[in-house]
């Protein structure tokens, strides 16, 4: 299939900093130098967000039989993804410098190069910003190609039922790729330097999987099945990695089902985490072991002398040259989950089913990009530098002088998170007159969500918190909804709610500190025209609820990947089936 995609969201005005105006600017009036230390350049307007995206896929297969019920099954998968994203309003700095330049600007109107005033609101005219504006552009893409052969079918009967086997393999390549912006490239755009990225990974894996009846027919025990399923995998970047998973499902009344999970599981570096382009900077950076003779920390000054400092030592100025980027050393995080779980069909009501799993899920090797600061004080304040953050490839010093020569802010394996929860979910299948109906809730409640970024780093607690560029983790996430149809129409009304939550960053009193459960309500009536064509109208949020303010989000005063940010609106749906 082909999917085309065009979309665009608002943004905050963009921010100048540090704009420095010398006393003989045309548009200073003081007579002296000027520093600006940030303004927001609102005279534009809105920034906005676009990306326009192009989707190909192609999948391909056959199946045939082998013998009794064994079956085979092949595919070929190829997709491909590309794109252009990127921001109206960015400012060219260099541009933005011209016109800064008395020796370079002119305060004429028309001029090739204006001088900018930027030291009142409204003050930038529209020469000045056709100047120093433009509208960034990057490019970038993923793609996948993948080959898989499976075969299953009975193995033997056993006493409770058959033993069912699936087994495969799958061959797959991945690769993906990023362009961006020239002038993003060169460091001369009011947002961060990026530089291109390209990588691919491959991949050869082989599974097993297994369902075995063990208990059948008994007292509470109407049937009792382990499900174990093992995979390997061989990645070319990082060797190999086998993961399992295993099930028990036991039906002890005909109303009543419990069932267990327990599994392992790994994520490979992204791209970007794997190839980011690595570069250098002169980062605000503290060096503990600055006059460590005269702290009087024992610790410190053991592992100070340890490392080869002088006792003397001095750090010169406040910042030390830092490695950024991607990694290429970095390995695949690690999971573990478990659930634990029950169905209850009460006999009592006909089509009311009740679901309730509890999951315990850990990472980790997590991935996380640790400053230079924190790497280094770390070290310093364990023992015997008995820390992962002391090896070499953390940072290194001069033999002779004891400075920091090395110093690495790239993601490494170093994080433990952990997530604990409930789902629980309630489904109600029942007539109204001629008609069916069905009611259904589903809610999550988050009892935790931990990141401990590193080994001896303090757990940042993220569940019932929101804001700051981590995402939205409130404890209670709930969808109801009603369904009523017929042989040729459907009507549906849902609810969806967001619990309410704190900031990370606001402080208590605040506006925005803590924010309400908000409520979305979203309506859709479909009808069946004939055997292949389908119709549907809708409204979401239908009473236009405004996502709440949330003070620490940088961008349109709210938490863009939780919250609604259209309003309502509508939508009309055509879908036709070829035969």
């Amino acid at each position: 299939f082909f999917t085309h995609r065009e979309s665009n969201q608002m943004a905050a005005p963009g921010a100048l900093r540090d704009i420095r105006i010398a006393a003989d600017h045309p548009t200073n009036p003081t007579g002296q130098d000027l520093l600006l230390i940030r303004r927001l350049l609102v005279e534009p307007g809105q920034r906005q967000f676009f990306q326009e995206t192009d989707t190909y896929r192609f999948v391909g297969g056959a199946r045939g039989d082998i013998a009794g019920d064994w079956t085979w099954e092949a595919s070929a998968n190829w997709g491909r993804n590309t794109g252009v994203d990127g921001m109206t309003n960015i400012v060219n700095l260099q541009r933005l410098g011209d016109t800064l330049n008395t020796s370079l600007c002119s305060p004429t109107p028309g001029a090739a190069v204006p001088c900018g005033d930027y030291l009142g609101m409204g003050d930038v005219n529209q020469d000045v910003l056709n100047y120093i504006l433009f509208n960034s552009r990057d490019t970038g893409g993923n793609e996948q190609k993948s080959f898989t052969f499976d075969v299953s079918g009975t193995v033997m009967e056993l006493p409770a039922g058959a033993l069912a086997m699936a087994a495969g393999l799958v061959y797959r390549e991945e690769k993906g790729w990023r362009d961006p912006d020239a002038l993003t490239v060169l460091g001369i755009s009011n947002t961060n330097q990026q530089d291109p990225i390209a990588g691919e990974t491959k991949a050869k894996e082989a599974y097993v999987e297994l369902s075995a009846p063990l208990l059948s027919d008994l007292p509470f025990v109407q049937r009792l099945d382990l499900d174990a399923a093992v995979r390997y995998s061989d990645y070319d970047l990082f060797g190999g990695n086998t993961t399992y998973k295993l099930g028990l499902n036991w039906s002890v009344v005909d109303s009543l089902r419990l069932r267990a999970t327990y599994g392992t599981g790994f994520r490979i570096p992204s791209v970007p985490e794997l190839y980011g382009g690595v570069a250098e900077g002169n980062l605000t950076t503290t060096d503990p072991c600055s006059r460590y003779s005269d702290s009087g920390d024992a610790v410190l000054i053991a592992n100070c002398a340890a490392s080869g400092v002088p006792a003397g030592y001095v750090q010169m100025g406040n910042s030390i040259l830092t490695t950024v980027g991607g990694n290429e050393m970095l390995q695949p995080e690690s999971t573990e989950t478990l659930t634990l779980g029950l169905v209850w069909q009460p006999t009592q009501i006909s089509g009311l089913t009740l679901t309730a799993d509890y999951f315990d899920i850990k990472v980790e090797d997590a991935i996380r990009s640790i400053p230079g600061s924190t790497k280094l004080a770390i070290c310093y304040a364990t023992p015997n530098m008995d820390h992962p953050f002391c090896k070499p490839d953390s940072f290194t010093r001069n033999p002779l002088t004891g400075e920091v020569n090395y110093l690495s802010a790239q993601p490494t394996n170093t994080g433990l998170e952990t997530m604990k929860g409930v789902d629980i979910g309630v489904r109600y299948a029942f007539d109204i007159g001629q008609r069916r109906a069905s009611l259904d809730w589903n809610t999550t409640y988050l009892d935790e969500y931990v990141i401990t970024p590193f080994e001896g780093g303090d757990p940042i607690i993220f569940d019932g918190h929101i804001g700051g560029g981590n995402g939205g983790y409130p404890h209670w996430r709930s969808n109801a909804s009603l369904t009523v149809m017929d042989e040729r129409w459907a009507g549906t009304y849902s609810i969806q709610m967001i619990g309410e939550a704190t900031d990370f960053n606001a402080a208590p009193g605040d506006i925005g500190y803590q924010t309400d459960a908000v409520f979305y309500h979203n309506a859709q009536f479909s009808y069946r025209v004939n055997d292949n064509v389908d119709v549907a109208f809708g409204i979401d949020n239908l009473f236009d609820k405004k996502a709440p303010f949330i003070q620490s989000w940088t961008d349109g005063n709210t938490d863009t990947m939780t919250y609604d940010l259209l309003g309502r609106r509508g939508y009309v749906r055509l879908t036709y089936q070829f035969n």
